[in-house]
């Protein structure tokens, strides 16, 4: 037995807050929202892609935002994103460059942390 890929990562958000996300998923990271399969109609969830990428987020009645755990996408035009996060006035937090690739942290609307991550110039 082994792990081969990883099919989705989930993000969770409050209620209520399904267009807010639509405004940071869509328009600030750029991805796509996509239909939800009908046998999963019935439950609060978005879902997004973009190329191999599937980001489904999830309203949790308890929520609380994922400060330490996240997801890291690789990037093109890392400074046009963080750009777009600072005009939002959400959280930016630059690290130290790692294998090869610039990192900044930003933070969705909710508080979940993200990682971006674009490939340095050899």
């Amino acid at each position: 037995m082994k792990l081969v890929a990883i099919d989705h990562v989930q993000i969770a958000i409050p209620p209520l807050s399904e267009d807010r996300a639509r405004g940071f998923y869509a328009g600030v990271l750029g991805l796509t929202e996509v239909e939800r399969p009908a046998a999963l109609e019935n439950r609060k969830s978005i879902w997004f892609t973009s190329g191999s990428i599937n980001l489904h987020i999830g309203v949790e009645a308890d929520f609380v935002p994922a400060k330490k755990a996240h997801p890291a996408f690789v990037v093109e035009d890392l400074d046009e994103i963080v750009a777009k996060c600072v005009k939002a006035h959400l959280p930016t937090r630059p690290d130290v460059p790692l294998n090869g690739f610039r990192r900044v942290h930003i933070c969705d609307p909710f508080g979940n942390r993200i990682e971006l991550m674009e490939k340095s110039p050899s």
